[in-house]
């Protein structure tokens, strides 16, 4: 009796507010989920106290514990930061802050002299406000993780000065990319008529794949310092497992990661015939030129500090002792990570999120005209462009996302399998197989998980899967 009562109420409300209802409901059904998800996998930290007996050979008790204790403290704070954050997104729809702040940046606009017919100079001060807001009510969580949680790790490198400066570097950048091009795709949209949805995609494609090819030359070294790897061995075996596999490689860089944080990667950028590669300190054994020019600057202290202030403000403090990955091991990293393009994977996925991006512009152009849409978020009497973005492409397309997601989490641990077989198939299982431990040990990576969980999140295959399909080969 109750359910068809609730139906026929259902029915006799207004569309935009079960539209509404029904953003707000679905945001919360995937915040308890993934908060199911955390619950069982903090479980496994919990009650997972000793190593198993498979991992006697792979990791010590001493590293397991404090891996352990680590992704507690991680588990931990994302689930006081993910309730915040869910909190916050239902009391500002619920309280009229889409709205609110679209009404302030309209009277920011017309502060400046842009009447409400500069739409698209209201819209950037929308985003402007928007994005300031996000950063600052994101400062205290950010400060805690860096500050306490990788502090009492031994991962932060950071200081104060440090941390504050590099976060308002960022903002300012990201300002400088986002508010252009915002400006250019909402008028590409107003002028493009019926067929804006193609120009607009167009446009973001164009935009994707400039800031691709410019991110690690023009972007990063605005935050890290950017070095061509020494001459030697490794960068002779490098060049060499690059040719062999027809990898157009132009250069390759070291990157002072280490400067705040003791995690480690390694990726390649570039199209067509001009592909680099970026290996950070960290994933050194032997952190070359960095290592030497240390204690040079530290007999130079005045000269340094005349030359460069910003080096100064990096820590001071005795970095904690990383193992590192030998000159075979990084090599075998590579030979993964080259892989992923030998196979195709990169194209593949730029074609996956470009019809994917060309599918949500399609279904703008088709929802954009449907004033419920906005009303459901208060605007009852406007209907702006960015509006409609965010209503569309944030709210009302969050089940679409949620699945996609999904599926590409599932395709990339198929396609990291796939760069560890060809890794094989260079001769490196041995060294891979090394390399994948040292790697989690020294990232503090819980080898332990919960199955639901790492289905739904882990983009790449557990430690134990990886090293299993590794060890048939090095057996061989």
């Amino acid at each position: 009796m109750a359910v068809p009562l609730l139906g026929a109420l259902w029915a006799e409300t207004p569309l935009e507010t079960r539209i509404f209802g029904s953003v707000l409901l679905f945001s919360w059904a995937v915040y308890l989920w993934e908060a199911l998800l955390a619950w069982r996998q903090r479980t496994v930290y919990k009650t997972t106290t000793h190593v198993p007996l498979e991992l006697g050979q792979i990791m010590d008790v001493e590293t397991f514990e404090k891996s352990r204790l680590y992704q507690l403290d991680k588990s931990a704070f994302s689930f006081w930061s993910g309730l915040y954050s869910e909190i916050e997104g239902t009391v500002i729809l619920l309280c009229g802050g889409i709205p609110f702040l679209w009404s302030v940046s309209g009277e920011v606009s017309e502060y400046a002299g842009f009447g409400p017919e500069y739409e698209i100079t209201q819209s950037l001060a929308f985003l402007l406000l928007a994005t300031l807001f996000s950063a600052v009510t994101g400062l205290p969580w950010s400060l805690y993780n860096t500050f306490v949680i990788e502090e009492k790790h031994g991962f932060n490198q950071q200081t104060l000065g440090f941390f504050f400066k590099d976060a308002v570097k960022k903002f300012v950048v990201t300002q400088c990319i986002l508010l252009p091009v915002t400006a250019l795709l909402l008028y590409i949209i107003k002028i493009g008529g019926d067929y804006f949805f193609i120009y607009a995609w167009l446009f973001t494609l164009v935009v994707s794949l400039v800031l691709v090819t410019i991110y690690a030359d023009y972007i990063a070294p605005l935050f890290d310092k950017f070095i061509p790897l020494p001459e030697g061995e490794l960068k002779q075996q490098i060049e060499a497992m690059a040719k062999n596999i027809d990898f157009p490689l132009t250069k390759v860089y070291v990157v002072e990661g280490s400067k705040r944080s003791s995690h480690s990667n390694a990726y390649f950028y570039g199209f067509f015939k001009n592909k680099r590669i970026v290996l950070f300190d960290t994933l050194l054994e032997d952190y070359s030129a960095l290592n030497k020019e240390r204690p040079e600057d530290a007999g130079s202290e005045s000269q340094a500090a005349g030359e460069n202030r910003e080096e100064t403000e990096t820590p001071a403090k005795a970095k904690s002792k990383k193992q590192g990955c030998k000159n075979e091991e990084v090599l075998a990293v590579l030979g993964h990570e080259l892989g992923h393009w030998k196979l195709g994977h990169t194209i593949k996925n730029i074609v996956i999120s470009q019809m994917n991006s060309f599918l949500c512009f399609f279904l703008f152009a088709v929802l954009i005209g449907r004033k419920e849409l906005f009303a459901a978020f208060g605007f009852y009497d406007t209907q702006p462009t960015l509006i409609g973005l965010l209503i569309i492409f944030q709210f009302i397309f969050s089940p679409y996302n949620e699945v996609l997601s999904f599926c590409l989490t599932v395709l990339s641990r198929r396609f990291e399998f796939q760069a560890d077989a060809f890794a094989k198939g260079l001769g490196k299982a041995q060294d891979l197989y090394s390399a994948l431990i040292k790697l989690n040990k020294d990232n503090l990576g819980f080898p332990v998980s919960d199955w639901l969980f790492s289905m739904w999140h882990y983009s790449h295959p557990p430690l134990l899967e990886r090293l299993q399909a590794l060890k048939e080969s090095k057996q061989d």
